[in-house]
C-alpha cells in the first residue's frame, strides 16, 4: 500500500514539474491558429537596413507572411510568397512553444523544423518577448545584436 502511494505522489510531482502555468496555457490559446504578419519594425536602428531574419530571408519578405500554430500538439509553419526577385517562396514548419522561467517574462519560442520535422539549426531557435497576446492580434519582440549594438524587432501579427 505504501508503494502505491509513493508512485501516486512521485507521479503528481512529475505531472505538476511539468505543466504550464495558466499564464501560459492562456498565450497557447490566443495564439492557436492563422495569422498575418502586418509588420515587422525595426527598433533602435537608424535608416534603411537589410537584414537576414530567422536564418530564411530578408525582412521585407517576411511581411504578409502568413502563420500557423497549433497548440493541441506545437507545431505549426510560416509562409513567405513569392515576391519579384526579393522573395523565395518559402514553407517552412517550426514547433513552437511558450517558455517560461522563474522572475523572468514570459516568452514565445519557435524553432526551424526540415521535411522530416527535424530541427534545423542544431539547437538553436528563436525567442521573442510576448508584448501583446490578445485572441485577434498579436505583437512579439526580439532583441538582436546589429552593427555590435543591442537592437530589437518589433513584429505585429493579426488574426486571419
Amino acid at each position: 500500500m505504501k508503494k502505491i502511494s509513493i508512485l501516486i505522489l512521485l507521479s503528481a510531482i512529475l505531472f505538476a514539474s511539468c505543466s504550464v502555468s495558466k499564464v501560459a496555457r492562456q498565450y497557447k490559446s490566443n495564439i492557436n491558429g492563422t495569422w498575418i504578419l502586418e509588420s515587422a519594425i525595426a527598433e533602435d536602428i537608424q535608416g534603411t537596413i537589410k537584414a537576414n531574419i530567422f536564418n530564411e530571408a530578408s525582412l521585407n519578405c517576411f511581411i504578409g507572411s502568413m502563420w500557423t500554430f497549433n497548440k493541441g500538439n506545437s507545431l505549426g509553419s510560416y509562409t513567405i510568397n513569392k515576391n519579384g526577385g526579393e522573395c523565395v517562396a518559402i514553407q517552412r514548419d517550426i514547433r513552437w512553444s511558450i517558455y517560461e522561467a522563474k522572475d523572468e517574462p514570459i516568452l514565445f519560442q519557435f524553432k526551424r523544423l526540415d521535411s522530416k520535422l527535424k530541427e534545423m539549426d542544431e539547437g538553436a531557435g528563436f525567442r521573442f518577448t510576448i508584448v501583446e497576446s490578445t485572441p485577434t492580434t498579436m505583437s512579439l519582440r526580439n532583441i538582436v545584436t546589429f552593427e555590435g549594438k543591442s537592437a530589437s524587432f518589433l513584429y505585429k501579427f493579426s488574426k486571419k
